[in-house]
C-alpha cells in the first residue's frame, strides 16, 4: 500500500514539473510584477515662483494631475542664478529676494510634507497673487490652508518659524535647485520636462511643443512614457 502511494505521489510531482516547464514566461513575469510598484514618470517644471508663465504652467498641470496623478512624480525646479553677493540667499532671483523666499517656502514644503499638502500649498501661493508669493504671512496662511501643522512641521524649521525663508536648510535647497536647473539646461520659466527631456516651454506663449501643450496633450505624453517605463 505504501509503495503504491509513493508511486502515485511521484507521478503527480512529475506531471507538475512537466507542466511548469511548459508554462509561458509571460505568466511568470506578470506574477512577479504583482508585488512590484510601477515606475512613475518624472515630470519637472522649470519655474520662478512669481513668474506669470509659472503660474499658468502650474494651473495646467493641476488639471493634468486630476487625470494621471498616480503615474507622475512631479517637482518644481527653480530658475535663478548663484550669486554670493546676495546676502540672504546667495542666489539672485529674477523677480527679487521675495521670489527667492517663495522658492524656499515651496521647496521646504515639498521636502517635508506629503505631495498633496505641498501641491495645495503651491496652489494657495498662486491664488494669493504672484506679487505676494514669498511673504511670511502668506506662507503661514497657505500652510494652514494646506493642512500643515506649522509649529511641529519639518517644513517650518526648514523655512524658519517666522516664515522669512532664511533658515539654512531652505537656503541650501534653493541653491541645489538652482544648480539642478543649470544642469538640466533650463533657461526659461516655464519649461516642462518629462523624464529629463524638455518637451514644451511657455515664455509669453507656448513654443517648442512638438507634441502639443494642452492638458490632454500632456496627459497623452505622460501615459506614453508611463507605458514605456513599465514595459515587461
Amino acid at each position: 500500500m505504501k509503495s503504491s502511494y509513493t508511486a502515485l505521489l511521484t507521478s503527480i510531482l512529475s506531471s507538475c514539473t512537466v507542466l511548469a516547464t511548459h508554462l509561458p514566461l509571460s505568466i511568470y513575469s506578470s506574477q512577479s510584477r504583482l508585488n512590484v510598484e510601477d515606475s512613475k514618470v518624472p515630470v519637472q517644471l522649470g519655474v520662478m515662483s512669481q513668474c506669470p508663465d509659472a503660474l499658468l504652467c502650474e494651473s495646467v498641470f493641476d488639471q493634468v494631475l486630476q487625470k494621471v496623478s498616480n503615474k507622475v512624480d512631479l517637482s518644481l525646479v527653480y530658475v535663478a542664478n548663484i550669486d554670493d553677493n546676495q546676502p540672504d540667499f546667495g542666489v539672485r532671483c529674477m523677480h527679487g529676494p521675495q521670489e527667492c523666499a517663495g522658492n524656499v517656502q515651496q521647496l521646504c514644503v515639498k521636502k517635508h510634507e506629503p505631495f498633496e499638502n505641498w501641491w495645495a500649498f503651491v496652489q494657495c501661493h498662486n491664488f494669493q497673487g504672484r506679487e505676494k508669493i514669498g511673504r511670511p504671512d502668506v506662507a503661514l496662511k497657505c500652510a494652514r490652508a494646506a493642512g500643515i501643522d506649522w509649529e511641529n512641521s519639518g517644513a517650518a524649521a526648514c523655512i524658519g518659524l517666522d516664515g522669512e525663508a532664511k533658515a539654512k536648510e531652505g537656503v541650501n535647497l534653493l541653491k541645489e535647485s538652482t544648480l539642478l536647473g543649470k544642469e538640466l539646461g533650463i533657461k526659461n520659466s516655464c519649461t516642462v520636462l518629462i523624464s529629463g527631456k524638455a518637451v514644451c516651454v511657455h515664455d509669453g506663449t507656448w513654443r517648442n511643443c512638438e507634441n502639443g501643450h494642452t492638458v490632454s496633450d500632456f496627459v497623452k505624453q505622460i501615459e506614453d512614457e508611463y507605458k514605456r517605463l513599465n514595459e515587461d
